[in-house]
């Protein structure tokens, strides 16, 4: 079986290292990148299984970097989990926002972020492009399989998490989940989140739904359901 193939992006010549060493010692195939266009570049022609991102860096920085890949039919399928020093809630919020499937917090135990690495590639399958199980409900159609979804025939514009998200509420419309079960649902369980967070992913679908944003019900004091 291929080893996964991880890319690592940093500024920080001890964190490449350390890291590029931690996975290639788990079995690993690792490649690196020290800015932002490189990492773009580089996850375009390589196509990685993972991509481990740094927020600050020169020139894009990596949320700018997480929506290019996001946005781009060639490369929105790969997981994407933000390693970086910034821990507050509005930045993982906004990366969550710009599409990012994980979170590390620096600094970080190699043991732990090995951990969470496995477990991204563990659930990345059910939402992978071999996916090809479409929802149609309403006038809305979702295409995992092209991460595409369509209202009338016309395309949404929708991040990784809000497609996602989408995804999930529209394969059991008239169920009722709590914030907990569509982040465990969406990201795997165990994936530390605010319920700000899934709130702000509900309001951008909401706002890009336009006139049909009502699809998407809140049940006060319990979560979201998707309109029977």
């Amino acid at each position: 079986m291929a080893k996964k193939h991880v890319l690592v992006v940093d500024d920080e010549e001890d964190i490449l290292e350390m890291v590029g060493y931690n996975l290639e010692k788990a079995m690993y195939a690792c490649s690196c990148a020290a800015t932002g266009t490189e990492a773009v570049r580089l996850a375009r022609s390589l196509i990685p299984d993972l991509v481990l991102l740094d927020l600050m860096l020169p020139g894009l920085d990596g949320f700018e970097v997480c929506s290019m890949l996001k946005n781009d039919p060639k490369t929105r399928h790969i997981p994407i989990i933000m390693l970086t020093a910034k821990g507050a809630e509005s930045d993982i919020v906004r990366g969550l926002e710009s599409g990012a499937d994980d979170y590390v917090t620096k600094p970080f135990s190699p043991r732990v972020l090995l951990a969470r690495v496995a477990a991204v590639l563990r659930r990345q399958p059910k939402n992978a492009e071999g996916d090809t199980t479409s929802v149609r409900i309403h006038d809305l159609v979702i295409h995992p399989g092209r991460h595409e979804a369509l209202i009338n025939g016309e395309p949404i514009d929708l991040t990784y998490s809000e497609f996602s998200i989408l995804r999930f509420l529209a394969r059991r419309p008239g169920w009722v989940f709590t914030r907990s079960q569509i982040v465990e649902a969406v990201r795997g369980v165990g994936y530390a989140v605010t319920d700000r967070a899934v709130d702000v992913q509900i309001v951008g679908l909401r706002k890009k739904l336009g006139s049909h944003c009502e699809w998407i019900e809140t049940v006060r004091g319990v979560g979201y359901r998707f309109k029977e």
